[in-house]
């Protein structure tokens, strides 16, 4: 498959964790196409703890499925830090989830190719908001997008 052992063995670190602290993980995804999920989901065992994914790779989709505000999208755009965190905030309050992550940006052709942001919601703590400027082509973006949430979803605390 497309994942590394390096990747694999990460998510089943935070799976395991999970799974040990009695948590459940969601994933919002736009420019990733739903590779997070995949990636967790390539990992026997994952219903234990990842409870859902949504692909929300058009605006409307934001929309609809994780409650992102138009005004949102309107004044900051589909790639930013205000719809990043709305998206995590919507796939937490559309599961049964107790943390979830999102991942919103380019990953080409365009100019801004490169830009990504990640959000990270829970019940409990503070979300966290990060914003990525990677390079490469839009497999690399890609990838890139999924190792910085993974290493953004910190279940040892």
């Amino acid at each position: 498959m497309f994942f590394t052992s390096n990747l694999l063995s990460q998510a089943q670190e935070i799976l395991r964790i999970a799974e040990e602290k009695k948590i459940k993980i969601a994933i919002a995804e736009s420019c990733t196409g739903g590779l997070l999920s995949a990636l967790f989901t390539e990992i026997s065992g994952a219903s234990k703890t990842f409870e859902r994914g949504f692909v929300t790779y058009s605006n409307q989709a934001k929309i609809d499925l994780l409650g992102v505000k138009k005004k949102t999208l309107e004044n900051f755009g589909a790639v930013s830090a205000q719809t990043a965190e709305e998206m995590a905030k919507g796939a937490l309050e559309n599961s049964q989830a107790d943390i979830a992550i999102a991942i919103t940006g380019v990953a080409g052709p365009e100019e801004k190719s490169g830009l990504v942001h990640i959000a990270v919601a829970s019940h409990t703590r503070p979300t966290v908001n990060r914003k990525f400027h990677f390079s490469g082509d839009r497999h690399e973006i890609r990838k890139a997008s999924m190792i910085a949430a993974l290493q953004l979803l910190d279940l040892k605390e």
